[in-house]
C-alpha cells in the first residue's frame, strides 16, 4: 500500500469513529429531548460539545435561542452560535447566518449581499430549503449587489468547499 493510500485508509477510520462518537450519542438524545418538549435537558445534553466546537450542537444551541426554547430569546447569541457552526461547513447554520443577515433581526440593518452569500454556500452544501431562500433575497437586490454576493460566494466557497 502506497503511504497515500495508507493515508487516506487512516483518515477513513477516523472520521467513522468520530461518526459514532459520544457527541453524536448526546446530540440525537438532545435532538430527542427537544422533540418532546425538554429543551433545558436539551440544552444541558447539547452544551458539553457545542463548546467543544461539534458544528451540529452549535447549529441546534443557536436554533434554541433564535426561538427562545429553553431559554430566553436572544438574537445575538443565536447568531453567533450560528456563525460559529457555518463557519464549519453547517448547511442549516449558514441558512440560518443568511436568515438574520436578511431580515437584519438583531442587527443594526440587512445585509441582503451577506445573506445570499450564506445561503449558496448552504445550497453548495445541500440545505434543500437553501435555493427558496435565495430566491427570495434576490427579488430584494440590485445587480450590483447580486455581484458583490458572487465575489464574496467565491472567495468563501474555495476555502470551504474546495472540493466542489
Amino acid at each position: 500500500m502506497t503511504p497515500l493510500r495508507s493515508a487516506v485508509a487512516a483518515l477513513c477510520i477516523l472520521v467513522s469513529a468520530a461518526m459514532t462518537s459520544p457527541a453524536r450519542a448526546e446530540i440525537e438524545e438532545a435532538r430527542d429531548l427537544m422533540e418532546s418538549g425538554k429543551f433545558e435537558e436539551a440544552k444541558d445534553a447539547l452544551w458539553p460539545a457545542a463548546r467543544s466546537g461539534n458544528a451540529d450542537a452549535e447549529e441546534l444551541i443557536g436554533v434554541m435561542y433564535a426561538m427562545g426554547l429553553g431559554v430566553e430569546r436572544d438574537d445575538q447569541r443565536a447568531f453567533e452560535w450560528y456563525l460559529r457552526s457555518a463557519m464549519k461547513g453547517h448547511p442549516g447554520a449558514q441558512s440560518g447566518v443568511g436568515w438574520y443577515y436578511e431580515i437584519g433581526r438583531g442587527m443594526p440593518a440587512p445585509d441582503l449581499v451577506r445573506a445570499y452569500m450564506w445561503y449558496t454556500l448552504s445550497a453548495i452544501g445541500g440545505d434543500p430549503d437553501a435555493a427558496i431562500s435565495l430566491e427570495e433575497v434576490v427579488k430584494k437586490m440590485t445587480a450590483e449587489e447580486i455581484e458583490k454576493a458572487h465575489i464574496l460566494v467565491a472567495d468563501y466557497k474555495v476555502w470551504m468547499y474546495p472540493f466542489r
